[in-house]
């Protein structure tokens, strides 16, 4: 339902929407990149230089755009796979504390641009610029799989006494997508550079299709085949207690492909630094780092970097609770990440249609039109979780129940990718285009920040606005993990009294329209900026 369950991932995931956002900075880091190496051409012709021009079809190529696909395939393993432990905690019964706590595991990809210029400048030429990064980052990433396979059900476990082990699970997992997020920015940088000219557009469907494939099969597929209920009700013929896969064996085998692929990659694959050399040129750490700082300073992105920052407060709960709320209330979660299959053509076909009314001078103008809708969306998601347990059957939901979930699905990807199209739109028109890599890149940081601090926050916030008691044991509580556990060995049951979750829904609603008020209005004001106002002054 919410972002999380579907993205730069921002996620997130995470998440799809913000995997978009990222998806669409490299293909404006591709044609950068592309006219970056027609003007050194141009520049060295006119000097007297001749260069000879080789053009490469997709047939010459195809070896390269195939490893690219590859690459982006194993990067949205580990997005998947942490996409899908808040569903398994969830079905755990863990507080959402804890779920707030393990949400930090997808920041790192939204705050890559921190240690992105290193991955750029540091390197051992020899073996190769990006292979540098990649090839110790995906062993490092195989090993931490294999290194979870045997310990994550221990990590998971709960004995009724103690639950799982969050802190070690967000360690492991943070440092997991630190890893996934170091390799993105490796094989972006590679993609640009291992194609040629002609065919570098290609680099963004690797990225787009490989990383959707990846999430796939680390999200929906493992929790599919890890469910028994799926397993015996579509692929037995006999039930059995568990799952076709589970969660170690699908580590295990992935950290096992991570290792042997990697070292393929090291020794037969080299980069070719002719081809590659015209747009290898970078600036050194300190100097892209001053350029951020030079960016961030100009008033009109500073306004803009807080207007961000804060856009998202208003669907923190639709998009970061809903979800597991849904979980909470006995939808399998196996379903819930099924339904996210059927969402896939609505989800390519809505940036091209809305691109259309995008494309001019005003693109904000459909941010703020949307932004309503989509906050209204946040108090039906409410009441989608307040039915769910009026419709819950022995056997599960009805097929009314899930269409109910679907359609409300879809009308939320309309208004997200409404104001998702809408911001890319502007940070693609006010991006100085002299530095139009760095600038996208920090834009589109500072909105994935935008929507991961409030997502965090309402998790949080959940349980100390929930009031539970215990029925059928005198004289106990229900404010811990340990009170929860002792009502439930003395023959009682923690019973929730007052939900916290619709609280804030109905506060994030309202915090909302009061920001589309306020700040909304000054947000559509910055469009009739002078484009000098978003240029910084660099010294030559």
């Amino acid at each position: 339902m919410p972002e999380s369950t579907t993205e730069k991932n921002g996620r997130q995931r995470k998440h799809y929407s913000s995997w978009n956002m990222k998806m669409n900075e490299r293909k404006h880091a591709a044609d950068l990149e592309i006219e970056s190496v027609t003007l050194l051409q141009g520049s060295n012709n006119e000097v007297g230089h001749s260069v000879p021009k080789v053009c490469y079809g997709l047939k010459d190529e195809l070896g390269n755009v195939c490893l690219l696909l590859f690459l982006y395939v194993l990067q949205g393993i580990p997005l998947g796979l942490a996409g899908s432990i808040p569903l398994i905690l969830q079905s755990k019964n863990v507080s959402y504390t804890d779920q707030a706590f393990f949400s930090f595991v997808f920041w790192p990809f939204s705050l890559k641009l921190l240690w992105a210029p290193l991955v750029d400048s540091i390197y051992l030429q020899r073996f190769g610029r990006r292979k540098s990064w990649l090839v110790p980052t995906q062993y490092l990433l195989g090993l931490f799989m294999l290194y979870l396979s045997y310990t994550v059900d221990s990590l998971l476990e709960n004995d009724g006494q103690k639950g799982p082990d969050i802190v070690t699970l967000t360690a492991v997992f943070f440092l997991f997508e630190f890893l996934a997020a170091t390799q993105d920015i490796a094989v972006d940088g590679w993609a640009l550079t291992m194609l040629s000219r002609e065919n570098v557009g290609y680099a963004s469907t690797c990225n787009s299709v490989g990383q959707t494939a990846g999430y796939f099969l680390g999200n929906v597929l493992f929790l599919a085949l890890e469910s028994p209920n799926f397993c015996n009700k579509y692929l037995r013929f006999e039930p059995q207690a568990k799952g076709i896969v589970t969660l170690s064996d699908f580590l295990f085998f992935w950290g096992i492909v991570f290792l042997v692929t990697t070292t393929l990659v090291a020794i037969l694959k080299k980069e070719n630094c002719k081809k590659s050399k015209p747009s290898e040129e970078t600036q050194g750490v300190m100097e892209t780092y001053k350029l951020l700082f030079s960016i961030i300073k100009l008033p009109t992105v500073w306004t803009f970097c807080v207007l961000l920052l804060t856009a998202k407060m208003g669907f923190s709960a639709a998009d970061a609770v809903t979800g597991l709320k849904l979980v909470e209330e006995g939808v399998p979660k196996e379903q819930l990440a099924l339904l996210a299959v059927p969402m896939v053509p609505l989800q390519i076909l809505l940036p091209l249609i809305i691109s259309k009314y995008t494309a001019g001078p005003r693109p904000l103008d459909i941010f703020y039109k949307a932004f309503p809708f989509r906050l209204l969306i946040g108090l039906e998601f409410a009441l989608l979780v307040w039915w769910t347990p009026s419709v819950k059957q022995d056997g599960g939901f009805p097929v009314y129940y899930y269409i109910a979930v679907l359609l409300s699905y879809a009308v939320h990807q309309v208004s997200l990718y409404s104001m998702y199209v809408a911001v890319m739109a502007f940070h693609a028109k006010v991006s100085d285009p002299l530095i139009g890599g760095t600038y996208m890149t920090l834009l589109n940081t500072v909105t994935n920040l935008g929507g991961n601090w409030p997502s965090t926050l309402a998790l949080w916030l959940v349980d100390p606005l929930t009031s539970k008691e215990c029925k059928g044991a005198e004289g106990q509580t229900c404010g811990s993990a340990e009170e929860v556990g002792l009502c439930t060995k003395l023959g009682g049951a923690c019973v929730t009294t007052f939900d916290g979750y619709y609280v804030e829904s109905v506060v994030c609603v309202l915090i909302g329209f009061g920001w589309w008020f306020w700040l909304g209005k000054k947000m559509r004001k910055l469009q009739e900026e002078n484009p000098s106002a978003w240029q910084c002054r660099r010294s030559k």
